[in-house]
C-alpha cells in the first residue's frame, strides 16, 4: 500500500484554477508530485494553470468538470483514475455568492448550495470510492470557518460549507480502515481574486499560507486544519456566544 501523506507522486485537483488549489500544487510538486490533473470547465485560465505547473516539471493533464452537472462526474472522474492511481485530491471549487443578491434572488442562493454542497457530495462520493477502490490515498476538502457558525453577513455561503463540512468529517469516520484518509481545511478570510474587494477579515491569509498548512496536514496526517491554526480557538468561543451576543458582535 502506497502512503500519499506529505510526498504523494500524483495529483487530482477540482477546481483546476483555485489560487490555493495551485500553491498547493505548486509546492506538491516542488517535493516530489510529478502527475497532476487539473480538473474545471474549460478556459484559457485553466490552460494557463497547466502550462505554468509543467514549467516546474510536472506531467500535467486537465479534464472537463462541472460541479454543477453531478450527472457527469462518474465519467469525468472516472476517466482520471483509470489512467493511474491518484494519491491525492484536492476538492477547491466553490463560489462566494453575493449574500445581498441571492437573498432577493432565490435561484442564485440556490447555485451556490448546489455548487458548494450538491456538487462537493457527488464528487466526493466518486472520488472516495476510486481511492477506496486502489486502497490508499487522501481527500483533501476545503472547508470554511464560515460554517462553524452563521452569521448574518455570509449566512447562505456559510450554511453550504456547513452542509460540506459535516458531510466530508462524516466521509472521514466512514472510510477509517480502508487506507484511505479525509483532511477537513478550514481556512479563514483568504485574500484571492475572489474576495478582492471585500472587507478584509481579522486573521486574515493568503493562498501560500493555506498551502503551506495543506502540505504540512497531509505529512502529519491531519483530519482537521484550520489557517491559521488561532482560529481553532477563536471558534471554540464564537460557538459557544449566546445568539442575541452574537448577532451585535462585528464578525
Amino acid at each position: 500500500m502506497k502512503n500519499a501523506f506529505g510526498a504523494p507522486q500524483s495529483l487530482l485537483v477540482l477546481g483546476g484554477t483555485s489560487e490555493i488549489a495551485l500553491a498547493t500544487a505548486r509546492r506538491l510538486i516542488a517535493l516530489r508530485t510529478r502527475r497532476v490533473w487539473l480538473a474545471g470547465r474549460p478556459s484559457p485560465a485553466l490552460d494557463a494553470a497547466a502550462a505554468e505547473l509543467r514549467g516546474r516539471g510536472a506531467e500535467v493533464h486537465t479534464v472537463d468538470f462541472d460541479a454543477l452537472d453531478s450527472a457527469s462526474h462518474e465519467v469525468a472522474l472516472g476517466k482520471v483514475f483509470a489512467e493511474g492511481d491518484i494519491d491525492v485530491v484536492l476538492m477547491a471549487f466553490g463560489v462566494l455568492g453575493d449574500q445581498a443578491r441571492d437573498e432577493e434572488e432565490p435561484m442564485a442562493a440556490v447555485r451556490v448550495a448546489q455548487t458548494n454542497y450538491t456538487g462537493a457530495v457527488s464528487a466526493g462520493l466518486v472520488c472516495a470510492g476510486a481511492l477506496q477502490a486502489q486502497g490508499h490515498g487522501s481527500l483533501v476538502v476545503l472547508s470554511s470557518v464560515a460554517g462553524e457558525r452563521a452569521r448574518r453577513a455570509d449566512f447562505i455561503y456559510g450554511s453550504s460549507k456547513a452542509g460540506l463540512d459535516a458531510f466530508a468529517q462524516g466521509l472521514g469516520d466512514a472510510l477509517q480502515g480502508t487506507g484511505v484518509q479525509v483532511m477537513v481545511v478550514r481556512p479563514g478570510f483568504v485574500r484571492t481574486r475572489a474576495t478582492a474587494g471585500l472587507p478584509e477579515q481579522p486573521l486574515a491569509t493568503g493562498p501560500e499560507e493555506v498551502a503551506e498548512a495543506i502540505v504540512t496536514g497531509l505529512r502529519r496526517r491531519s483530519e482537521t486544519v484550520w489557517v491559521p491554526g488561532s482560529l481553532r480557538v477563536v471558534m471554540a468561543a464564537l460557538r459557544h456566544v449566546p445568539r442575541p451576543l452574537f448577532r451585535r458582535l462585528p464578525v
